[in-house]
């Protein structure tokens, strides 16, 4: 028989249950708000804070100003849809068959990957929207949709609330796809104007989700080729243009970052400033690179293992947590640790099975340098159809490995080793894989264990 006691205690924790419930929902939030800006095609050299000289870039130092720069931040590969997918899932894009660019299917095939990301990866839109966060992606997507892949899953089946985004995906916007190619005369909103509009649905999503933390992909597809800057009588915007038309890219630049302070003084006009961290980045490296000059005279570019590829600019901004004006010129980091560090400082527990690839580096994200644990892998080229680029010098080996101070590079069946010391010889111009044999031999066998190990697809599957 239940007594009176006991039912006034069942009461009573059923009062506090709700009050708990009650004070929560009516709590404010104040978790940050995330915004992982991916510029396109951006290489290390381009950004007047990283070295660049091509136009003042003043609001993009704006943001290292107010926050802190990496310079040996890595990419997950050397191109875009395996870099992005790399990012959002925190995983080597390999284990989600991402190898090359998405194209057609046939494309696809030939290059031994799949068609679209498979909606069953883990994303870090998923993992924070559970953790409530409202989430948002404007911008290119490219990890699947467009051309004749017709049936690739849309946005919120990686875990977005909302989208806005380029031909390259599931879900195109009108205004900006009047033609299925990366820009039309007729679409609605120009070429020019594309960076803009992407910034313009950020603030709005913000704005409307204020009170919420937000996660928000802003991803343009600047400054990708071809290079169509709004002043059309210094340069007509005709496409297919020259490729080294830098006079085009200067302009294209400066309107970039033009947008780039239109976000930053949104932020500060909707008081969201102190509270939002802002990171700042490239899927890839550049192509054209200018004679290396936009790699910022690091070896390689767009399609390339070596630095000029892979190695990116970084600037991340926090108001109040992290110190400004400041550098981290040791610690090495991957945009695979991206996924763990913006989880444990949004307050996301990852599930448990989840099998990441990258690091909490939450803490040195922060401000506090620390050395790398763990060693990084990329790959690209699986055959000699869909990676023939890039030419002469620039084009690598197709894998590679760092660790530490150590950068090895070799073809999957072990020829071409090329080992070089990253810390001293940044530009990768000598190769001390005869002076060193043992370090060679060493990271030859790791890098041949983890290639092995990655799933593969044929090009009949």
């Amino acid at each position: 028989m239940i007594n009176k006691r006991s039912i006034l205690l069942a009461i009573a924790i059923a009062a506090i249950t709700i009050w708990k419930e009650q004070a929560t929902a009516q709590a404010p939030d104040n978790r940050p708000n995330i915004i992982y800006i991916l510029t396109d095609d951006m290489g290390y050299g381009d950004v007047g804070c990283f070295g660049g000289k091509f136009v003042p870039t003043p609001n993009i130092d704006r943001l290292a100003a107010n926050g802190r720069k990496f310079t040996h931040f890595y990419s997950a590969a050397a191109i875009c849809s395996p870099s992005r997918a790399g990012f959002i899932t925190g995983n080597y894009p390999a284990r989600w068959n991402f190898s090359t660019y998405l194209d057609n299917r046939k494309h696809n095939r030939n290059a031994q990957q799949a068609d679209f990301l498979d909606p069953s990866a883990p994303t870090i839109a998923k993992f924070l929207k559970s953790a409530g966060y409202a989430t948002g992606h404007f911008g290119k997507w490219h990890m699947g949709g467009g051309r004749d892949v017709t049936n690739a899953p849309g946005f919120d089946s990686y875990g977005f609330d909302e989208h806005v985004s380029t031909y390259e995906s599931p879900d195109p916007d009108p205004l900006i796809t009047a033609a299925n190619w990366i820009w039309s005369e007729k679409d609605s909103i120009k070429r020019w104007d594309r960076t803009r509009y992407f910034v313009d649905k950020t603030l709005a999503f913000l704005q409307k989700h204020k009170g919420q933390p937000c996660f928000i992909n802003l991803w343009p597809d600047d400054v990708h080729t071809p290079w169509v800057p709004r002043t059309e009588t210094e340069y007509t915007g005709r496409f297919p243009m020259n490729p080294e038309e830098e006079a085009a890219f200067k302009l294209v630049l400066k309107e970039y970052d033009l947008q780039i302070g239109r976000l930053l003084d949104g932020l500060k006009r909707m008081g969201l400033e102190r509270n939002t961290i802002v990171i700042f980045t490239s899927d890839n490296g550049p192509l054209p690179s200018f004679r290396g000059s936009r790699a910022g005279g690091l070896r390689g570019s767009k399609l390339s293992l070596f630095e000029g590829g892979i190695r990116m600019p970084f600037i991340i901004s926090w108001p109040g947590h992290i110190k400004p004006g400041t550098t981290d010129e040791t610690s090495a980091i991957s945009s695979l640790d991206l996924l763990p560090s913006l989880a444990e400082i949004a307050g996301a527990e990852l599930p448990p099975g989840y099998n990441r690839d990258g690091r909490d580096r939450s803490k040195t994200l922060l401000g506090k340098p620390s050395a790398r644990n763990m060693d990084m892998y990329w790959e690209y080229g699986r055959n000699n159809i869909a990676f023939a680029y890039p030419k002469g010098r620039d084009k690598s080996p197709n894998l590679a490995v760092r660790s530490g101070q150590w950068k090895l590079l070799m073809n999957h069946d072990g020829s071409n080793a090329q080992l070089y010391n990253i810390n001293k010889d940044p530009n990768e111009t000598s190769d001390l894989a005869n002076d060193f044999p043992k370090i060679t031999r060493e990271l030859k066998d790791k890098l041949a264990t983890w290639w092995l190990a990655l799933p593969k697809l044929n090009s009949e599957q």
